[in-house]
């Protein structure tokens, strides 16, 4: 069955009350909802605080060095609250990129063989309540525990402001209340992700005796000027929540360039902490299709690990049903299954079965998430195939396009791009275009974590795309949109096929108006054939779109 099927099928799964006039602007972002009411003091609390998600890392914070966050600060705070952390195993996950997709993973994994786990991950979609899940459902925290948590500690919050002279920041006081939460809510375990790097993040107080697992899934060149200005700083920066001491694994995701894996390794030596690689040549993995499963796409897969280290790790996962998308997410699904059979050799008990259920059952908002029909209708675009994905790297730009291949080989593409400011706009332009399918580009703005500080410009962006096509030697049609404008809204008959055919590289405020010129464009150069609207370029334009559906 053809893919393009699969996805008009996801109707019958999501039935919200369309909206009666659809309105999208890009500088809506958190104020297209409104939190939980019962939040609203909570909220009013942590965004009064730094956050360096809205204004940006300072310059070398995420290194183990004097201009790195101070670890100091959130020892003191965790020592105010009791040090909830050491009440539960923990496994911690650092990467470029992968590292919510692995929680994820591991935490089904570990739900679905009866344990209660607590997930703390960033950043958030609509909720920040998403960031810390805990329990045996995978649900996100309530409203109303967080708020009597909040309410529990806050005293303890204030005096650690205070003695810290205000410089607690956002992220430092989430994460203390996240390890509270789990503590409170007495789990088996939890699945930590890293925030920035490693060694000077704000989850790395974890101690030895309190760390089931280290988990390393990829490194890439983001944040390069926070983590030291090379890949190489990077990787140092990543492994610093590698801890001393057997039994103690460090499960490498991967693949690594070979000086890279070097580092992390010679870490991991110098811990005398074992090394368990998803990438090593014992691990067989193949995608074999794209059909549908539970309602939704998922790619059909076999798994196969066989690798002999310190103890033995065998599974075999034939026919697999992934509903995460692409390669990089059956290899998410690697490092997180290496994980499990790691546990398992540490005494916790996981059956081959919850491994597989664990992984079939997690689906992520957000990472090449197809819209249903229903979904795209409520968008103004009936009919249209909408794919929003928060890639925003060269490497995720790549496994972006490498998903579409897999599920629609011969679809044109209209893309919509927000970024923030300090991604690599250039490197993911030229990547998108080299992909060969596209027929226009919308760029627009989205705020980042609430704020205008790390927002780019439009046209900066459109410069940054320009020039990507410029040294791939494409031609492009720069901001014809107001021809196209005019064709729309005069309904005039003359197709935008009679317009020169090259990519459409245009400026729009308006994140709807970009929508629905994307799709007015892929009807006409596409005869009414398969084309797929894409919004990319971060989870935040990503959460705009879909906070516009929880309305």
């Amino acid at each position: 069955m053809k893919i393009l099927k699969l996805v008009s099928q996801l109707s019958t799964l999501t039935c919200r009350k369309p909206l009666k006039k659809f309105r999208l602007e890009s500088k809506q972002w958190f104020s297209t909802y409104t939190e939980e009411p019962e939040l609203k003091d909570f909220i009013q609390y942590i965004d009064s605080l730094k956050n360096y998600e809205k204004s940006g890392v300072p310059k070398d914070a995420g290194t183990d060095s004097d201009d790195g966050f101070d670890l100091g600060r959130m020892r003191r705070l965790m020592d105010r609250l009791g040090n909830p952390q050491s009440n539960f195993k923990s496994v911690h996950i650092a990467g470029t990129k992968g590292k919510g997709s692995t929680a994820a993973y591991l935490s089904n994994i570990l739900r679905t063989e009866g344990y209660s786990v607590g997930c703390y991950t960033s950043p958030h979609i609509l909720s920040i309540r998403e960031r810390m899940s805990v329990g045996r459902l995978g649900k996100p925290v309530s409203s109303k525990t967080l708020n009597c948590l909040f309410r529990r500690i806050k005293q303890s919050l204030d005096e650690a402001i205070i003695l810290e002279n205000g410089c607690l920041s956002h992220f430092e006081v989430l994460t203390a209340v996240a390890f509270t939460l789990f503590a409170q809510e007495n789990v088996d375990i939890a699945i930590i992700e890293a925030g920035l790097g490693g060694a000077r993040d704000a989850t790395n107080i974890i101690s030895s005796s309190e760390l089931a697992a280290s988990i390393i899934t990829t490194i890439g060149e983001e944040h390069l000027a926070a983590l030291g200005g090379s890949l190489e700083s990077i990787a140092m920066a990543k492994a610093g929540i590698i801890k001393h001491g057997r039994p103690l694994q460090l499960i490498l995701g991967g693949p690594f360039l070979p000086h890279i894996d070097c580092i992390l390794r010679d870490k991991a030596l110098s811990m005398s902490s074992p090394i368990v690689s998803a990438s090593d040549s014992g691990i067989r993995t193949a995608i074999k299709g794209v059909s549908t499963f539970k309602g939704r796409p998922s790619q059909s897969c076999d798994l196969m690990i066989q690798l002999d280290c310190d103890f033995q790790l065998s599974i075999e996962l034939c026919d697999l049903n992934l509903s995460m998308l692409g390669t990089h997410q059956l290899q998410n699904a690697v490092t997180a299954a290496c994980t499990a059979l790691c546990l398992c050799n540490q005494g916790w008990k996981i059956s081959d079965g919850s491994i597989r259920a664990g992984l079939e059952n997690t689906c992520l908002q957000g990472r090449s998430q197809f819209l249903t029909s229903k979904e795209a209708e409520t968008l103004g675009l009936p009919g249209a195939t909408v794919l929003i994905d928060g890639a925003h790297t060269k490497e995720s730009a790549k496994a972006l396009l490498d998903t579409i291949q897999m599920t629609f080989p011969d679809s044109r593409l209209a893309i919509v791009v927000a970024m923030a400011c300090d991604k690599d706009h250039l490197a993911f332009a030229k990547e998108l275009l080299s992909g060969r399918q596209v027929e226009a580009v919308f760029l627009t703005e989205s705020n980042i974590a609430g704020g205008t500080s790390r927002t780019t410009s439009a046209s900066v962006l459109r410069d940054c795309w320009m020039q990507a096509s410029r040294e791939l030697g494409i031609k492009v049609l720069h901001d014809r949109i107001a021809e196209y404008r005019e064709l729309f809204e005069d309904k005039y008959i003359c197709s935008t096929r009679d317009l020169k055919h090259e990519i459409l590289v245009a400026t729009e405020n308006s994140l709807s108006d970009s929508l629905r010129f994307a799709n007015q464009i892929l009807r006409e150069r596409t005869w009414n054939r398969s084309g797929i609207i894409v919004v990319t370029g971060s989870l935040h334009i990503v959460s705009l779109v879909l906070a516009s559906l929880n309305r």
